[in-house]
Protein backbone atom coordinates (compact mmCIF):
# COMPACT_ATOMS: atom_id res chain seq x y z
CA UNK A 1 0.00 0.00 0.00
CA UNK A 2 1.52 3.47 -0.90
CA UNK A 3 1.81 6.09 1.67
CA UNK A 4 -1.20 8.37 0.36
CA UNK A 5 -3.01 5.40 0.34
CA UNK A 6 -2.43 5.01 4.04
CA UNK A 7 -3.18 8.38 4.64
CA UNK A 8 -6.85 8.59 2.90
CA UNK A 9 -7.79 5.79 5.29
CA UNK A 10 -6.43 7.09 8.61
CA UNK A 11 -7.52 11.03 8.17
CA UNK A 12 -11.64 8.79 8.65
CA UNK A 13 -9.84 8.46 12.27
CA UNK A 14 -11.55 11.29 14.36
CA UNK A 15 -8.96 12.19 16.77
CA UNK A 16 -8.89 15.84 17.44
CA UNK A 17 -6.93 16.40 20.49
CA UNK A 18 -8.60 19.01 23.44
CA UNK A 19 -7.28 22.12 25.92
CA UNK A 20 -10.54 20.89 28.14
CA UNK A 21 -9.86 17.28 29.24
CA UNK A 22 -6.83 17.24 30.93
CA UNK A 23 -6.96 13.36 30.80
CA UNK A 24 -4.16 11.47 28.44
CA UNK A 25 -5.00 10.99 25.37
CA UNK A 26 -7.45 14.14 25.83
CA UNK A 27 -10.07 12.47 23.04
CA UNK A 28 -10.59 8.68 24.11
CA UNK A 29 -11.14 8.04 19.81
CA UNK A 30 -7.43 8.33 19.86
CA UNK A 31 -7.48 4.89 21.39
CA UNK A 32 -9.19 3.48 17.82
CA UNK A 33 -6.40 4.76 15.40
CA UNK A 34 -3.77 3.88 17.87
CA UNK A 35 -5.13 0.10 18.17
CA UNK A 36 -5.71 -0.05 14.13
CA UNK A 37 -2.34 0.61 13.75
CA UNK A 38 -0.87 -1.59 16.47
CA UNK A 39 -2.60 -4.17 14.46
CA UNK A 40 -1.38 -3.29 11.39
CA UNK A 41 1.98 -2.66 12.68
CA UNK A 42 2.21 -6.33 13.63
CA UNK A 43 1.11 -7.58 9.87
CA UNK A 44 3.99 -6.13 8.61
CA UNK A 45 6.35 -7.65 10.93
CA UNK A 46 6.71 -4.98 13.13
CA UNK A 47 7.84 -6.56 17.11
CA UNK A 48 7.36 -5.83 20.53
CA UNK A 49 4.21 -3.92 18.98
CA UNK A 50 2.82 -1.88 22.53
CA UNK A 51 -0.26 0.43 23.15
CA UNK A 52 0.08 1.83 26.83
CA UNK A 53 -2.36 3.36 28.68
CA UNK A 54 -1.83 6.74 27.70
CA UNK A 55 -2.78 5.88 24.08
CA UNK A 56 1.21 5.86 23.25
CA UNK A 57 2.10 2.78 20.41
CA UNK A 58 5.74 1.80 20.23
CA UNK A 59 6.82 -0.88 18.13
CA UNK A 60 10.13 -2.05 16.73
CA UNK A 61 11.56 -3.14 13.09
CA UNK A 62 14.71 -5.46 13.83
CA UNK A 63 18.02 -4.80 11.83
CA UNK A 64 18.70 -7.21 9.31
CA UNK A 65 22.34 -6.89 9.63
CA UNK A 66 24.02 -9.32 11.09
CA UNK A 67 25.67 -8.43 15.32
CA UNK A 68 24.64 -5.06 14.36
CA UNK A 69 26.23 -2.78 17.30
CA UNK A 70 25.19 0.40 15.50
CA UNK A 71 22.36 3.48 16.81
CA UNK A 72 18.99 2.26 17.36
CA UNK A 73 17.03 5.14 15.18
CA UNK A 74 13.44 6.56 16.53
CA UNK A 75 11.07 7.40 14.07
CA UNK A 76 8.03 9.42 15.69
CA UNK A 77 4.82 11.09 14.29
CA UNK A 78 1.79 12.18 16.34
CA UNK A 79 -1.95 10.56 16.12
CA UNK A 80 -3.62 13.76 17.18
CA UNK A 81 -5.30 16.68 14.63
CA UNK A 82 -5.88 20.30 15.47
CA UNK A 83 -8.43 21.12 17.53
CA UNK A 84 -8.44 24.80 15.53
CA UNK A 85 -10.99 23.42 12.80
CA UNK A 86 -13.23 20.89 12.29
CA UNK A 87 -12.06 17.16 12.59
CA UNK A 88 -15.00 14.70 12.17
CA UNK A 89 -16.36 12.69 9.44
CA UNK A 90 -13.34 13.90 7.64
CA UNK A 91 -14.36 12.51 3.70
CA UNK A 92 -10.65 12.81 1.54
CA UNK A 93 -10.82 13.91 -1.94
CA UNK A 94 -8.15 13.66 -4.55
CA UNK A 95 -7.42 16.32 -7.21
CA UNK A 96 -5.43 16.14 -10.42
CA UNK A 97 -4.40 19.69 -10.12
CA UNK A 98 -3.74 21.26 -13.40
CA UNK A 99 -3.15 24.91 -12.44
CA UNK A 100 -5.22 27.62 -11.01
CA UNK A 101 -6.99 27.77 -7.73
CA UNK A 102 -8.24 24.79 -6.32
CA UNK A 103 -11.73 24.69 -5.19
CA UNK A 104 -11.98 22.12 -2.33
CA UNK A 105 -16.03 23.50 -1.74
CA UNK A 106 -17.59 26.01 -3.55
CA UNK A 107 -20.34 26.35 -1.22
CA UNK A 108 -18.50 27.88 1.54
CA UNK A 109 -15.84 28.96 -0.60
CA UNK A 110 -12.60 27.15 0.64
CA UNK A 111 -10.01 26.68 -1.62
CA UNK A 112 -5.71 26.24 -1.74
CA UNK A 113 -4.79 29.69 -4.21
CA UNK A 114 -3.00 29.03 -6.82
CA UNK A 115 0.55 30.62 -5.45
CA UNK A 116 0.58 28.13 -2.63
CA UNK A 117 0.12 25.31 -5.53
CA UNK A 118 2.41 26.79 -8.08
CA UNK A 119 5.02 24.18 -7.60
CA UNK A 120 2.63 21.11 -7.85
CA UNK A 121 0.96 21.44 -11.51
CA UNK A 122 0.18 17.73 -12.73
CA UNK A 123 0.22 16.52 -9.03
CA UNK A 124 -2.30 14.74 -7.73
CA UNK A 125 -3.70 17.00 -4.31
CA UNK A 126 -5.06 14.99 -1.17
CA UNK A 127 -7.88 17.48 0.50
CA UNK A 128 -10.98 17.18 2.68
CA UNK A 129 -14.40 18.13 1.44
CA UNK A 130 -13.95 21.40 2.67
CA UNK A 131 -16.32 20.80 5.73
CA UNK A 132 -12.92 19.86 7.79
CA UNK A 133 -9.39 19.52 8.40
CA UNK A 134 -7.74 16.66 6.23
CA UNK A 135 -5.57 15.63 9.19
CA UNK A 136 -2.39 15.29 7.14
CA UNK A 137 -0.92 16.82 9.95
CA UNK A 138 0.43 14.48 11.65
CA UNK A 139 -1.35 11.71 9.63
CA UNK A 140 1.08 11.99 6.45
CA UNK A 141 4.08 11.00 8.34
CA UNK A 142 2.08 8.08 10.31
CA UNK A 143 1.16 6.60 6.77
CA UNK A 144 4.57 7.19 5.42
CA UNK A 145 6.51 5.34 8.42
CA UNK A 146 3.99 2.73 8.33
CA UNK A 147 5.22 2.02 4.51
CA UNK A 148 8.92 2.68 5.23
CA UNK A 149 7.96 -0.70 7.76
CA UNK A 150 6.00 -2.55 4.33
CA UNK A 151 8.82 -1.87 2.49
CA UNK A 152 11.41 -3.16 4.93
CA UNK A 153 9.40 -6.18 5.44
CA UNK A 154 9.08 -6.91 2.17
CA UNK A 155 12.50 -6.08 1.21
CA UNK A 156 15.42 -8.07 3.23
CA UNK A 157 18.09 -5.93 0.53
CA UNK A 158 17.70 -2.73 2.37
CA UNK A 159 19.97 -3.19 5.14
CA UNK A 160 18.76 -1.15 8.23
CA UNK A 161 19.80 -0.96 12.17
CA UNK A 162 16.99 -1.45 14.72
CA UNK A 163 14.67 0.99 14.00
CA UNK A 164 12.20 2.28 16.99
CA UNK A 165 8.38 3.40 15.42
CA UNK A 166 6.97 5.58 18.06
CA UNK A 167 3.57 7.42 17.92
CA UNK A 168 2.05 9.50 20.24
CA UNK A 169 -1.38 11.53 21.35
CA UNK A 170 -1.93 15.03 21.72
CA UNK A 171 0.71 16.57 20.38
CA UNK A 172 -1.72 19.28 19.20
CA UNK A 173 -2.10 20.45 22.52
CA UNK A 174 1.42 20.43 23.67
CA UNK A 175 1.31 17.12 25.85
CA UNK A 176 3.03 14.61 23.61
CA UNK A 177 6.09 14.13 25.59
CA UNK A 178 4.71 14.34 28.65
CA UNK A 179 4.40 10.36 29.26
CA UNK A 180 6.83 9.67 26.30
CA UNK A 181 8.39 6.83 28.22
CA UNK A 182 12.43 6.95 26.87
CA UNK A 183 13.83 4.60 28.72
CA UNK A 184 11.09 2.15 26.99
CA UNK A 185 11.35 3.47 23.52
CA UNK A 186 15.05 2.61 24.04
CA UNK A 187 16.11 5.13 20.83
CA UNK A 188 19.80 7.01 20.49
CA UNK A 189 18.56 9.44 17.98
CA UNK A 190 15.32 10.18 16.22
CA UNK A 191 13.21 12.14 13.74
CA UNK A 192 10.21 13.34 13.55
CA UNK A 193 8.34 12.82 10.13
CA UNK A 194 5.81 16.31 10.88
CA UNK A 195 6.60 19.16 9.01
CA UNK A 196 5.60 20.45 6.05
CA UNK A 197 6.69 19.92 2.47
CA UNK A 198 9.12 17.26 1.42
CA UNK A 199 12.59 18.26 1.69
CA UNK A 200 12.41 19.93 4.94
CA UNK A 201 15.32 19.28 7.16
CA UNK A 202 14.68 21.36 10.43
CA UNK A 203 16.71 21.42 13.32
CA UNK A 204 14.56 24.54 14.84
CA UNK A 205 11.45 25.30 16.14
CA UNK A 206 10.27 27.80 17.96
CA UNK A 207 10.62 28.51 21.83
CA UNK A 208 7.23 29.06 23.30
CA UNK A 209 5.08 30.08 26.13
CA UNK A 210 1.81 29.77 27.17
CA UNK A 211 -0.07 33.03 28.33
CA UNK A 212 -3.46 32.94 30.42
CA UNK A 213 -4.85 36.35 30.94
CA UNK A 214 -8.39 36.49 33.49
CA UNK A 215 -10.15 39.75 33.79
CA UNK A 216 -12.03 40.57 37.05
CA UNK A 217 -15.20 42.97 36.40
CA UNK A 218 -17.52 44.17 38.10
CA UNK A 219 -21.08 43.52 37.20
CA UNK A 220 -23.86 45.91 37.94
CA UNK A 221 -27.24 46.42 36.44
CA UNK A 222 -26.57 48.58 32.98
CA UNK A 223 -29.43 50.65 34.17
CA UNK A 224 -26.99 51.99 37.14
CA UNK A 225 -23.65 51.14 35.76
CA UNK A 226 -22.45 54.92 35.59
CA UNK A 227 -18.62 54.76 37.48
CA UNK A 228 -19.46 51.27 38.55
CA UNK A 229 -19.78 48.69 36.24
CA UNK A 230 -16.35 47.19 34.85
CA UNK A 231 -16.98 45.13 31.94
CA UNK A 232 -14.14 42.35 32.09
CA UNK A 233 -14.65 41.74 27.90
CA UNK A 234 -13.72 45.25 27.47
CA UNK A 235 -10.90 45.34 29.65
CA UNK A 236 -9.89 41.99 27.86
CA UNK A 237 -9.99 43.35 24.76
CA UNK A 238 -8.10 46.54 25.89
CA UNK A 239 -5.54 44.27 26.99
CA UNK A 240 -5.16 42.99 23.84
CA UNK A 241 -5.03 45.87 21.58
CA UNK A 242 -2.27 47.51 24.12
CA UNK A 243 -0.07 44.40 22.77
CA UNK A 244 1.98 44.85 19.13
CA UNK A 245 -0.53 44.71 16.60
CA UNK A 246 2.11 44.01 13.74
CA UNK A 247 3.51 40.98 15.97
CA UNK A 248 0.41 39.11 15.39
CA UNK A 249 1.18 35.98 13.22
CA UNK A 250 -0.27 36.76 10.28
CA UNK A 251 1.55 39.75 10.17
CA UNK A 252 5.03 37.88 10.73
CA UNK A 253 7.09 35.42 9.16
CA UNK A 254 10.53 33.75 8.67
CA UNK A 255 12.38 34.41 12.61
CA UNK A 256 10.02 37.07 13.88
CA UNK A 257 8.02 36.15 17.06
CA UNK A 258 4.41 36.83 17.99
CA UNK A 259 1.83 37.27 20.74
CA UNK A 260 -1.22 35.28 19.51
CA UNK A 261 -4.58 35.08 20.89
CA UNK A 262 -6.09 31.79 21.10
CA UNK A 263 -9.15 31.81 22.65
CA UNK A 264 -11.28 34.51 24.47
CA UNK A 265 -14.36 33.61 26.61
CA UNK A 266 -16.31 35.09 29.57
CA UNK A 267 -19.00 38.37 30.26
CA UNK A 268 -19.29 40.74 32.32
CA UNK A 269 -17.40 39.62 35.45
CA UNK A 270 -15.16 37.50 34.26
CA UNK A 271 -13.45 37.35 30.93
CA UNK A 272 -10.21 34.80 29.96
CA UNK A 273 -7.82 34.59 27.16
CA UNK A 274 -5.28 31.94 26.35
CA UNK A 275 -2.25 33.40 24.53
CA UNK A 276 0.79 31.92 22.91
CA UNK A 277 3.93 33.46 22.83
CA UNK A 278 6.29 31.88 19.89
CA UNK A 279 10.32 33.44 19.47
CA UNK A 280 13.06 31.56 18.19
CA UNK A 281 15.31 32.76 21.31
CA UNK A 282 14.05 31.95 24.89
CA UNK A 283 15.05 35.21 25.92
CA UNK A 284 12.58 37.29 23.52
CA UNK A 285 10.17 34.90 24.89
CA UNK A 286 10.67 36.05 28.28
CA UNK A 287 10.30 39.62 26.90
CA UNK A 288 7.31 39.07 25.74
CA UNK A 289 5.81 37.65 28.49
CA UNK A 290 7.22 40.55 31.16
CA UNK A 291 5.30 42.65 28.27
CA UNK A 292 2.05 40.67 29.17
CA UNK A 293 2.73 41.27 32.93
CA UNK A 294 3.56 44.92 32.43
CA UNK A 295 0.25 45.49 30.14
CA UNK A 296 -1.75 43.96 33.20
CA UNK A 297 0.61 46.53 35.76
CA UNK A 298 -0.75 49.39 33.68
CA UNK A 299 -4.84 47.87 33.66
CA UNK A 300 -4.63 47.35 37.36
CA UNK A 301 -3.46 50.92 38.08
CA UNK A 302 -6.34 51.80 35.90
CA UNK A 303 -9.33 50.16 37.48
CA UNK A 304 -7.85 48.42 40.48
CA UNK A 305 -5.41 45.72 41.60
CA UNK A 306 -6.37 42.26 40.83
CA UNK A 307 -8.66 43.02 38.13
CA UNK A 308 -6.14 41.57 35.35
CA UNK A 309 -3.94 38.45 36.64
CA UNK A 310 -1.51 37.06 34.05
CA UNK A 311 -0.09 33.08 34.24
CA UNK A 312 2.86 32.36 32.07
CA UNK A 313 3.52 28.75 31.51
CA UNK A 314 6.87 27.20 30.08
CA UNK A 315 6.22 25.18 27.20
CA UNK A 316 9.40 24.28 25.37
CA UNK A 317 12.40 25.73 24.17
CA UNK A 318 14.32 26.06 20.29
CA UNK A 319 15.52 22.58 19.81
CA UNK A 320 18.71 23.69 17.97
CA UNK A 321 20.34 24.14 21.04
CA UNK A 322 20.44 20.54 21.58
CA UNK A 323 20.57 19.63 17.79
CA UNK A 324 23.56 21.78 16.89
CA UNK A 325 25.65 19.03 19.32
CA UNK A 326 24.76 16.34 16.63
CA UNK A 327 25.31 17.62 13.41
CA UNK A 328 25.21 14.15 11.93
CA UNK A 329 21.77 13.78 12.35
CA UNK A 330 20.97 16.52 9.92
CA UNK A 331 23.84 15.94 7.90
CA UNK A 332 22.51 12.53 6.51
CA UNK A 333 18.91 13.74 5.86
CA UNK A 334 20.24 16.91 3.94
CA UNK A 335 22.70 14.79 1.79
CA UNK A 336 19.60 12.43 0.98
CA UNK A 337 17.73 15.27 -0.10
CA UNK A 338 20.35 16.25 -2.70
CA UNK A 339 21.00 12.98 -3.84
CA UNK A 340 17.44 12.70 -4.39
CA UNK A 341 17.94 15.50 -7.08
CA UNK A 342 16.17 18.42 -4.65
CA UNK A 343 18.01 21.59 -2.77
CA UNK A 344 16.46 20.81 1.19
CA UNK A 345 14.95 23.75 3.12
CA UNK A 346 16.37 24.33 6.31
CA UNK A 347 14.12 27.48 7.10
CA UNK A 348 12.97 26.83 11.30
CA UNK A 349 9.68 25.51 12.11
CA UNK A 350 7.28 28.35 13.15
CA UNK A 351 5.78 26.05 15.28
CA UNK A 352 6.99 23.04 17.75
CA UNK A 353 7.06 18.95 17.21
CA UNK A 354 7.68 16.25 19.43
CA UNK A 355 11.17 16.79 18.60
CA UNK A 356 11.27 19.75 20.29
CA UNK A 357 10.10 17.87 23.99
CA UNK A 358 12.17 15.16 23.33
CA UNK A 359 15.48 16.67 22.46
CA UNK A 360 15.17 18.52 25.87
CA UNK A 361 14.58 15.06 27.25
CA UNK A 362 17.94 13.68 25.78
CA UNK A 363 16.56 12.09 22.51
CA UNK A 364 18.08 14.43 19.74
CA UNK A 365 15.43 14.49 17.37
CA UNK A 366 15.76 16.46 13.81
CA UNK A 367 12.13 17.07 11.65
CA UNK A 368 12.20 15.81 8.70
CA UNK A 369 8.60 17.05 6.33
CA UNK A 370 6.02 14.62 5.39
CA UNK A 371 4.58 16.40 1.99
CA UNK A 372 1.62 18.38 3.17
CA UNK A 373 0.92 21.98 4.06
CA UNK A 374 -1.83 24.73 5.19
CA UNK A 375 -2.23 22.59 8.36
CA UNK A 376 -5.04 23.11 10.49
CA UNK A 377 -7.46 24.34 8.42
CA UNK A 378 -9.81 23.46 6.19
CA UNK A 379 -8.02 24.10 3.01
CA UNK A 380 -5.03 21.82 4.03
CA UNK A 381 -3.78 19.62 1.82
CA UNK A 382 -0.99 16.41 1.05
CA UNK A 383 0.73 16.05 -2.30
CA UNK A 384 1.10 12.52 -3.56
CA UNK A 385 4.19 12.77 -5.41
CA UNK A 386 5.74 14.18 -2.23
CA UNK A 387 4.83 11.65 0.26
CA UNK A 388 6.25 9.18 -2.30
CA UNK A 389 9.43 11.46 -2.18
CA UNK A 390 9.42 11.62 1.27
CA UNK A 391 8.60 7.75 2.00
CA UNK A 392 11.78 7.61 -0.52
CA UNK A 393 14.05 9.96 1.80
CA UNK A 394 13.31 8.03 5.12
CA UNK A 395 14.40 4.84 3.49
CA UNK A 396 17.37 5.97 2.49
CA UNK A 397 18.21 8.04 5.98
CA UNK A 398 17.85 4.48 7.76
CA UNK A 399 20.13 3.00 5.51
CA UNK A 400 22.64 5.93 6.03
CA UNK A 401 22.41 5.51 10.20
CA UNK A 402 22.84 2.09 10.25
CA UNK A 403 26.22 2.94 8.86
CA UNK A 404 27.38 5.54 11.04
CA UNK A 405 29.18 4.40 14.64
CA UNK A 406 27.02 5.46 18.12
CA UNK A 407 29.69 7.55 19.00
CA UNK A 408 29.39 9.88 15.27
CA UNK A 409 26.18 10.98 16.71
Amino acid sequence: MKAYERLMEYVKYPTGSTEENDACPSNPKEFDFANALADEMKTLGVEDVDVDEHCYVMGTIPANIENYDGPVLGLIAHIDTSPDAPNENVKPVMHHYEGGNLIINEKEGIKVDAETLKNFIGCDIITSDGTTLLGGDNKAGVAEIMTLAEILHNDSSIKHGTIRIGFTPDEEIGRSSDLFDLDKFGADCAYTIDGDLFGECQSETFSAMGSKVTVNGVGVHPGFAKNAMINALHVAEEFDDMLPRDERPEYTAGREGFYHLVTMSGGVEKAVMNFILRDFDWDLVEKRADIMNKTAEFLNHKYGEGTVVVENTEQYHNMGEIIEQHPKLTEIPLSVIREMGYEPDTAPIRGGTDGAFLSFRGLPCPNLGPGGSNFHGRSEFAVVQDMEKATEMITKVVQKIAEVKKSDL
